[in-house]
Order: structure tokens, then C-alpha cells, then sequence
């Protein structure tokens, strides 16, 4: 299994879609009317894909996963062209910190973050944070689904195995996870060979659990990890 898409719930995916495309530099992948795709290459490491689906709902809670994207020394710059894209400066209490905390054209936060080490072959995609109620046992969940490594630098973090593009961070949750579906969540997909009934009863093994909502059919399955978070286990690619 390898990590393949970050997907973000939008209204409007179209507009959401395109923001995000120039704000990390993406490569357009699909527009449709159901949804909206832009692809993330970084050099040497990971390929991820920002997939915008259409839901008719809007944002109702604090999502538990978000991304924080790199600055480094043009901090100010960067800020200053993602207000021109069409976001928005958001307070969420953070106070005096050396990041700056935005929200997207449907009020999604994320992070411009400052100048870290950590992040020199990151892209322009720094970290994806998850809320975590245990981020050592989630991070080695993690790694097992994806193939990411445990990083000896940052407790409860996974990277590719290539060292670059942007770290998975698990952090303490703030609240137990409710009831509505994270409005961000990761896909992973199967590679050829795997069983999905195999992959299905791993996943329950190290406490995942799959979720059955009533979607309709779907060539897809759909699990929550051990905090709770949903995820997507995509077949193999043909």
C-alpha cells in the first residue's frame, strides 16, 4: 500500500481546487463537476494528490487533520500571496507564535510556517498534522499503511522513505473524534497483489475498523484508524 491522495470535502471544488493548486504549485489532474484534482511532485520523494470533492455541506467542526505549508526565510511573501488567492487571516487563539494561521476560501485553517530545519526538502507542503488520542500507537499504524518511516527527530511523526517531501505528524487530539466525517482524510492505495479481505483484517488487528456508510456501492473501502479518523483503501491500479 502506498499513500496516494489528501481529499478535502468542498463545496465549491472547483474554487477550493484552484486555490490549493497555486498555493503548493500543483499540476491540474482532473475538473469535473464532482470534483477537482491537482497533483503534488516533489522532487526525489513522494507524489501526493490533492483531490476536492463535492459535498453539500459546509465545514461544521475543527478538522482533525490540516496542512501546514513551508515558508522558510519568505515567510511574509508567502502570506501575502495566499491573501491575494483568496484566503483569510484566522485567530484561533494561537497568540504570539512564529507561524501564521490562515484560513483557505472555505475556511479550512492551515499554517504558513517559519523557517525550520526539519523542513529544508520538505516541498511546499511542511506537515500534515492529525489529532492523535495516541501518537506513537497511530504513527506505527501509519507506517504500516503507507510505508512511511518513523523519523528519530520529531516523537509521533512519519516520512517517506526517501527523507523528503512533507512529514505526517500526529498530534494530541484536543477532543475525542465526534460524529462527522473528518472534512480532510487520506487515501491509500493497494498495490498489485494485496488482498482487500487481507488488508481489511490487518487493519482490525492493530485497531482500525471498517466503516460501511450508506453511500451506495463504491469500488473503494472506507476504515477509521485507532483515534477514529476515517481513511479510504483504494484497489490497485489496473
Amino acid at each position: 500500500m502506498y499513500l496516494e491522495n489528501l481529499v478535502t470535502d468542498s463545496v465549491d471544488p472547483q474554487r477550493l481546487g484552484r486555490f490549493w493548486e497555486a498555493a503548493v504549485g500543483g499540476e491540474q489532474l482532473t475538473d469535473e463537476p464532482a470534483g477537482y484534482e491537482t497533483r503534488l511532485a516533489v522532487e526525489g520523494g513522494p507524489v501526493l494528490d490533492l483531490c476536492f470533492q463535492r459535498v453539500a455541506e459546509p465545514q461544521s467542526e475543527q478538522p482533525r487533520l490540516h496542512i501546514d505549508l513551508s515558508a522558510g526565510a519568505g515567510q511574509a511573501e508567502v502570506v501575502d500571496r495566499l491573501l491575494v488567492l483568496g484566503a483569510r487571516r484566522l485567530d484561533e487563539g494561537q497568540g504570539d507564535v512564529p507561524w501564521v494561521v490562515l484560513a483557505d476560501p472555505e475556511g479550512n485553517p492551515f499554517c504558513v510556517l517559519e523557517e525550520r530545519g526539519e523542513h529544508v526538502d520538505s516541498g511546499p507542503v511542511a506537515a500534515l498534522p492529525l489529532a492523535s488520542a495516541d501518537p506513537p500507537r497511530d504513527a506505527e499504524f501509519w507506517s504500516w499503511l503507507t510505508g512511511w518511516r518513523i523519523t528519530s527527530d520529531v516523537a509521533g511523526t512519519l516520512r517517506h522513505p526517501s527523507m523528503r517531501g512533507p512529514l505526517l505528524e500526529f498530534r494530541p487530539e484536543p477532543a475525542r473524534k465526534g460524529k462527522p466525517k473528518n472534512r480532510l482524510h487520506l487515501d491509500v492505495r493497494l498495490e498489485q497483489g494485496e488482498d482487500p479481505d487481507g488488508v481489511a483484517a490487518a487493519i482490525a488487528e492493530r485497531g482500525g475498523r471498517e466503516l460501511r456508510p450508506p453511500w451506495g456501492e463504491l469500488h473503494w473501502r472506507v476504515y477509521a484508524d485507532p483515534s477514529g479518523n476515517e481513511f479510504c483503501v483504494l484497489p490497485a491500479s489496473t
